[in-house]
């Protein structure tokens, strides 16, 4: 399998700090990959640099000639401004953006597109709610009608089954398993090791660095887990900065 995504001696942070260092794989295209790691080992900080918000402190991330702008990209529930004043179906139309244009106008076809992506994700009806009024459910099933517009070839997904109920998360995780028989490659950071193991057969576990990274059984064993969450601990924040700026 090609590449979809190398990683050749990447080092991703912040103020010059390393998050994630020195990290080096490569994702096939069309992977279903799970990034496991304790709170503070870096996945939310490597999906970044993943989607191109975050720019290498070192090292280089290929993506297969897929702009960074293409891939799609689910982030924490947490960074959703659910004050903003914006209806359940708006908020799925900003799929269109990169095919419409940011003022571009939606056409006929376009708007069926909207109305069933929100029909897979079981929120016919919520059309003209408005976010602030939904479940932290009903939120990740309107981001995930929203990735279905983008028609991405790469998804990620950080901590995309957090806090919702169990119904949500199934049907999500067929989502999930449609895009990857659609020979798209998925990213997702979890921290449920049984779902993982369940559903994902390839795991990246992180901590700051790769800990151990191949076939799900065989990295999300209780040694591994084990030595993760000691060099999470373990890490130093206050460590000296990286001393080459990226310009």
């Amino acid at each position: 399998m090609t590449a979809q995504l190398r990683f050749q001696d990447l080092t991703l942070g912040y103020d010059r700090h390393p998050a994630v260092h020195h990290l080096d794989g490569d994702v096939a295209t069309g992977a279903l990959m799970a990034v496991v790691g304790p709170n503070g080992a870096g996945k939310s900080t490597l999906f970044k640099g993943i989607v191109g918000t975050l720019k290498p402190l070192a090292g280089d991330i290929a993506r297969g000639g897929v702009d960074p702008h293409d891939i799609a990209y689910l982030p924490q529930i947490a960074e959703i401004d659910r004050s903003f004043p914006i209806s359940v179906y708006d908020m799925v139309s900003m799929g269109l953006w990169r095919s419409a244009g940011l003022f571009g106008g939606i056409g006929r076809k376009q708007h069926e597109r909207i109305h069933q992506a929100i029909a897979a994700v079981g929120l016919t009806g919520f059309e003209q709610r408005a976010i602030g009024t939904l479940s932290g459910g009903q939120i990740q099933r309107m981001l995930f009608a929203r990735l279905l517009l983008q028609d991405a070839r790469v998804i990620v997904l950080d901590e995309p089954f957090n806090a919702i109920d169990a119904k949500t998360c199934a049907d999500l995780l067929d989502l999930v398993r449609r895009w990857h028989s659609e020979k798209r490659t998925v990213l997702a950071a979890l921290h449920d090791v049984d779902l993982v193991k369940a559903n994902f057969p390839e795991t990246l576990l992180l901590a700051r660095e790769k800990v151990a990274w191949g076939e799900t059984a065989k990295v999300l064993t209780p040694e591994n887990l084990l030595k993760a969450r000691r060099m999470c601990e373990a890490f130093d924040e206050e460590a000296a900065a990286c001393a080459v700026e990226v310009a």
